[in-house]
């Protein structure tokens, strides 16, 4: 059966990384120093996602209605496919419009030795008139690990080897710090696919980088997926992989790019696109999400739309 462990870390200390997310390389380094070498050969890692501890209310394609406090601080249940990307949307759909959107896709930037690092907490001013002039906001990091076909007991991975993981850079000082939040196993085959079976025609949402190229020793070079469509060009980005001092250059198709599906398996594709496909997918590379066309990633956008339509035709 197919199987991730989802897995939120709150940030402890200063993150000297990557500003979008933290690297699947990263991660599955940190775990690795903590299993046996089986568990070091079967496991695959996700890219982290920030996620602001805030309120929210679970967006209009998941599962669940409503929201509890703090939805951020947390894990939710998992009963179909869409549930799955409720921290892993770039948008954060589920952030409550009462809070500051834009705020929460940046950090707070600190300096130890000239470097720049990103603070694990954001502080923002409330009116005179509340009791409490300042509120915190902590960070959080998203992630989901699974194993190899015919290892599926590598998982799930227990609390002590989850808790106290240290990644980026500035480690040994102390940066980096996750202290473990909540865990869950899910099961994939037994989500609802629905929203993608009944879909006329679906996109499909990098949520990682995919590797065309890498200089890793063994590394195989890939094309474009054949089940891709797309007007133009795609926007490329040079990734780095680091491995024991050595850096390894990679071209990757940045993520955040959507183009359409055209291929006629959807339900397997939404499941290998879970577990990642091409190059380097152990550490992160080729997340993929299906979605119904049309589907305006964040509502606002959809509405602010329709708003300047009828104020143009009026």
């Amino acid at each position: 059966m197919n199987t991730i462990q989802q897995v939120l870390f709150e940030l402890e200390t200063d993150y000297m990384g990557h500003p979008y997310f933290v690297s699947g390389h990263a991660l599955y380094n940190a775990l690795a120093r903590r299993v046996d070498a089986r568990t070091r050969r079967h496991l695959n890692v996700s890219m982290g996602v920030f996620v602001p501890g805030e309120f929210g209310a679970y967006p209009d394609e998941h599962s669940q209605p409503g929201g509890p406090p703090y939805l951020g601080t947390s894990l939710r249940p998992v009963e179909a496919y869409e549930d799955l990307f409720l921290f892993r949307d770039g948008a954060q759909r589920w952030l409550s419009d009462t809070r500051p959107r834009d705020a929460h896709n940046t950090h707070d930037v600190q300096s130890h030795g000239g470097r720049q690092a990103f603070a694990p907490a954001t502080r923002f001013g409330k009116p005179p008139e509340h009791h409490h002039t300042k509120r915190t906001m902590h960070w959080h990091v998203h992630c989901y690990v699974h194993a190899d076909s015919g290892a599926a007991d590598v998982i799930p991975l227990s609390e002590d080897v989850l808790d106290g993981l240290r990644v980026g850079g500035g480690r040994n000082y102390g940066l980096g710090e996750l202290s473990l939040t909540d865990t869950q196993t899910i099961a994939l085959d037994d989500l609802d696919y629905a929203g993608v079976r009944a879909a006329d025609s679906l996109t499909v949402e990098l949520l990682s980088p995919y590797v065309l190229a890498s200089e890793f020793p063994g590394a195989d070079s890939q094309s474009v997926p054949w089940w891709w469509e797309f007007d133009g060009g795609l926007r490329r980005r040079t990734a780095r992989l680091v491995d024991d001092g050595e850096v390894h250059e990679l071209a990757t198709i940045d993520h955040g790019q959507v183009v359409e599906y055209t291929g006629d398996r959807p339900v397997e594709t939404a499941k290998n696109g879970i577990r990642r496909v091409g190059t380097h997918a152990k550490y992160g590379f080729g997340e993929l999400r299906l979605r119904p066309a049309g589907a305006d990633r964040v509502p606002a956008r959809a509405q602010a739309a329709e708003q300047r339509a009828a104020g143009e035709s009026s």
